[in-house]
């Protein structure tokens, strides 16, 4: 059986991003740590001939300031829950889970990990852009609202303990009624007490059979169920997330029972509200994501291309999301329910 080396066994530095105190913070979090400095990450993240597969049972560290690209406008397969100016940002690239599903698999040639340590820059972004959108309007930034997604290409809330990136967000935006952060996760750590009330916490809910077969190294849906109603009671705007969902064999039974294990572990009426899509992935991953992953069952499914995103076949994909629709429409009104259309 071949060994592998523990996760975070090697931390790769740019020389400029030793200045920062962040860069100081995660070495510390890992004192065995051999610590590389580098010219700049591109050199090892980019590296020709590498193995994600492989590299995702033994992940290394690479600490790197961003230079640019501070903010993107959201694509459009990315839910904004009706907020017009919706943006989201990269901070951390790659994620310490390992869902087969992730679109993540396709879009870099490493699952190595990269933090980008001065995030001030991208607070100072998302000000100019607030203001510039105020300007356009003639309000100087009254009233222009912008959603952002700060764990699109990273879940940040599993790498809290060692970037405290988060509690950096919190503090930043509190107070800010022109920004509304979202942070995607499935990580069932609960945030510190210090959560601002303008980041909602966005919880993947997959069935456990889901779970088991596609989310790696992910917590399972009762303790999901658990971390949620946590959040709720600390005032933690949750976001349960249906989405992506997968085909699996009894779909039906397994998404119902899903939905069961829910209503007995919290009241539907304390969520902000939910999200509803099945999986689906941009026709410029497919063909990396299929060759790093040869024997992945979700990467060689019959899809259709629709819009420049492979999809379930159209049948599939209503079916299944008409039947999780009518079954939320129970707990909760039509306008706490997002579909991705």
């Amino acid at each position: 059986m071949t060994e592998y080396m523990k996760p975070f066994s090697h931390i790769y530095v740019e020389k400029e991003a030793y200045r920062f105190e962040r860069t100081k913070r995660v070495i510390n979090s890992f004192p065995g740590a051999e610590v590389i400095e580098i010219r700049d990450y591109r050199d090892v993240f980019n590296r020709k001939n590498q193995d994600a597969g492989v590299q995702h049972k033994s992940q290394k560290l690479i600490l790197a300031v961003k230079k640019d690209g501070f903010l993107y406008k959201g694509a459009p397969v990315c839910q904004s829950f009706g907020e017009e100016e919706f943006y989201y940002t990269s901070n951390a690239m790659n994620c310490v889970y390992d869902c087969e599903y992730c679109f993540l698999k396709g879009m870099y040639p490493t699952s190595n990990i990269v933090i980008f340590v001065n995030l001030e820059d991208t607070f100072d972004e998302i000000e100019k852009t607030v203001g510039q959108k105020g300007a356009d309007s003639g309000e100087n930034g009254r009233g222009t609202k912008i959603y952002v997604s700060v764990s699109y290409e990273s879940d940040m809330l599993a790498i809290e303990g060692f970037t405290g990136m988060l509690a950096d967000w919190a503090a930043w935006v509190e107070g800010k009624e022109n920004v509304l952060l979202e942070v995607r996760t499935k990580c069932t750590n609960v945030p510190l007490a210090d959560w601002s009330s303008n980041m909602i916490v966005a919880l993947t809910m997959s069935p456990d059979e889901v779970i088991s077969k596609y989310e790696r190294y992910t917590p399972g849906l009762g303790a999901r169920c658990r971390a949620a109603n946590e959040m709720i009671s600390k005032g933690i705007p949750v976001r349960m997330c249906f989405d992506p969902m997968m085909y699996v064999r009894g779909y039906k039974e397994v998404y119902s029972n899903m939905v069961d294990i829910i209503s007995n572990a919290l009241d539907w009426n304390k969520l902000r509200d939910v999200s509803l899509g099945s999986f689906r992935i941009s026709k410029d991953y497919i063909k990396n994501f299929r060759k790093s992953y040869p024997d992945s069952s979700v990467a060689f499914f019959p899809y259709e291309l629709e819009n420049g995103y492979y999809q379930y076949p159209e049948m599939i994909r209503m079916e299944m999301e008409d039947f999780l629709y009518d079954i939320l429409r129970e707990k909760l009104p039509d306008d706490k329910i997002f579909r991705w259309k």
